[in-house]
Order: structure tokens, then C-alpha cells, then sequence
């Protein structure tokens, strides 16, 4: 069942990040409390056409090992759970320094979906990040995605991403020729392909993507969302898992805040049918993609294993899927 390979992964995951702690424990630094059985993240609650998010907990439980590497935050308040994942990696402070350029990566893909088809990263999660930039002393902050369907101004409208962003003096790029540049890449097939100039030169890149099934590279994570700053995307499919793990051996994502506040769990990546929308009041905060992406996956009742970018992305030493000291909160 679905359900119980989920929690089967979960367990494995937290496993590994106990005997992290456990280690720590035998230095002389305090161990957290066990975690409790409602902190599981795979609990959802079936579609609505109005996406009413699941009821909030009637007690706030937090879990926060020392030094936490990678957080999930749950709850009915969206803002906050987004704010309590990254604090809990050591706040947004620890990413973003005063006077950096901030470059945000939600994933908008198509225009034509509003966010309560969870086919684009969710308005309230992109603005908050934004709020969080501007708080820890950032200069600019930019925000780009390109559509595989319709035009940029017509997805950053129709994600809600434009309104919700509106007034926080976020830059929202439209792409050119001049804004993309060849460099080389590092990769086990790619040795150069074209990025976009301002995810390189950008002091901080922040990548927020939705986690959603995908038809064909299973799920779209934080380390798929890196092909939303490249040219020539069509020719990415031919050997689609290898490639996208050596996209990120040159967009390295400072932080990433996955958005699984509702998740599509098939028909993606466009989506466009409300029972395929899941709610589970969710986001993950991590600087480790291939960590955030592998905890993600557990959502969907998946292993990172059964992911080949995540799996290639952890044989290349682009993270650890696995054994990062988490944190838990519940709002």
C-alpha cells in the first residue's frame, strides 16, 4: 500500500538522521526528544474543490536536533509553516547576508493553472520567502521561472505569484537571448549547456519548488526545478535523470524550500483536475537538495531509490538522501 511504503521510507529516513544524533550524544551534546507518531508527513486528506487545508493541530509539537540540517514544518497556516522550516535550519540569516542579489526558483511552469491545481509553487510560500530575503538584509531579490506552456506574464499572473509579490519589490524577470550564457559543465554526460546568467551570478540561490508527480521523470523536486534556468530543454529528455543531476553540479541551490502544501500526485506536470490534488500542509527547508528532494519523495509514498535524479545525485556527492540531523515542527 501506498500509505505504509511511505512511512516504511520515513522511518528509514529518521533512522538514519538517530544515529547521526546518536553519535553527537556520545560527545557530550544533548539528544532531542523522540519524535511522536502524528509527526508523520504522509498523513493527507482527500481533495477538495476548494483545497481547505487539513485541521490544525490542537497542540504545536517541535522536534529540533542540534544543529539541524534539514526541517519539515506542518500546519494550517501556510506563512508560517514556511517561516518555521527555515528557521529551524538556522533561519533565513544564515543564507542570505546583507547586500546579496537573491535569486527565487518557484517552479510556474504553465500559465492557465491557479494555484489549487498544485501544477505552480504556491503564491503564500513564494511571498514568504521574498518577506524572509528582504528581512535578513537583502539588496535585490529577483524571481524567475519559464513556462514550458504559455508566456511568462501569463504564468506569473495565473500561479498568483505576481499579485502575492507585488508590493514586496521583487524583480520579476522575462527572459532574453542576453540573459543566457554557455559555460561548462562537470557532468557524467553534459559538458556545457546554456543557464541563465543571473542564476550564476546571483549571491543566493533559492529554489522552491512544488512537489509534484511528473509523467515522466516520476516526481518534479527542487533538483528537476534547476531546469526551469536552462535554454534548450527538449534536448534534456534524451537522457533526462543523468542530466538533471549535472544541472546541478553548476546551479548550486543555497537553500531550498520545497512546497508541499498541497501536492499533484498524478497527471503532472500540468495537472489541471482537482481530484488528483492532495492537501498536506506541508514545506521542507533544507541546503541539501538531494536531502530535501529525498524526504519529499516520502510524501508520495516513494523512495529517493526509486528517483534516478536523486539516486545519481547522491552517487555524484551532490547530497545526502539520507542521514541529515532533521527537525520537526507542527503548527
Amino acid at each position: 500500500m501506498p500509505e505504509e511504503c511511505s512511512r516504511r521510507e520515513f522511518l528509514k529516513y529518521l533512522l538514519g538522521w538517530t544515529a547521526a544524533l546518536f553519535l553527537e550524544g556520545c560527545m557530550g551534546k544533548p539528544q532531542p526528544a523522540p519524535l511522536t507518531p502524528t509527526l508523520s508527513p504522509t498523513s493527507t486528506v482527500p481533495p477538495t474543490s476548494t483545497l481547505t487545508p487539513t485541521p490544525k493541530p490542537s497542540q504545536t509539537s517541535t522536534t529540533l536536533p542540534p544543529s539541524a540540517e534539514i526541517a519539515i514544518a506542518r500546519g494550517k497556516d501556510w506563512e508560517a509553516i514556511t517561516r518555521a522550516a527555515v528557521e529551524a535550519i538556522g533561519g533565513m540569516k544564515a543564507f542570505v547576508k546583507p547586500g546579496d542579489t537573491v535569486l527565487l526558483k518557484p517552479n510556474i511552469c504553465t500559465a492557465g493553472r491557479p494555484p489549487e491545481y498544485a501544477a505552480t509553487s504556491h503564491p503564500v510560500v513564494v511571498a514568504t520567502v521574498a518577506k524572509m530575503c528582504w528581512e535578513a538584509g537583502a539588496k535585490k531579490v529577483l524571481l524567475f521561472d519559464l513556462p514550458f506552456s504559455g508566456t511568462q506574464e501569463a504564468a506569473y499572473k495565473d500561479s498568483g505569484i505576481a499579485d502575492a509579490v507585488k508590493g514586496l519589490d521583487v524583480e520579476l524577470l522575462f527572459a532574453s537571448p542576453r540573459h543566457y550564457e554557455k559555460v561548462p559543465v562537470s557532468g557524467r554526460d553534459l559538458k556545457e549547456w546554456t543557464f541563465l546568467r543571473q542564476a550564476l551570478e546571483a549571491d543566493v540561490f533559492i529554489n522552491i519548488p512544488i512537489a509534484k508527480h511528473h509523467s515522466e521523470a516520476g516526481l518534479t523536486l527542487g533538483m528537476k526545478n534547476v531546469m526551469g534556468v536552462i535554454q534548450d530543454r527538449p534536448f534534456m529528455h534524451w537522457n533526462l535523470h543523468q542530466r538533471i543531476a549535472d544541472l546541478n553540479t553548476v546551479v548550486h541551490s543555497h537553500l531550498v524550500v520545497v512546497d508541499a502544501t498541497r501536492i499533484l500526485v498524478a497527471h503532472g506536470p500540468q495537472g489541471g483536475r482537482l481530484e488528483d490534488v492532495r492537501i498536506t500542509d506541508t514545506v521542507i527547508a533544507s541546503a541539501d537538495v538531494v536531502a530535501a528532494d529525498a524526504l519529499a519523495a516520502t510524501l508520495f509514498g516513494r523512495s529517493w531509490r526509486d528517483i534516478g535524479y536523486i539516486r545519481i545525485g547522491a552517487e555524484m556527492g551532490l547530497g545526502l538522501p539520507e542521514g541529515r540531523r532533521l527537525a520537526e515542527v507542527v503548527l
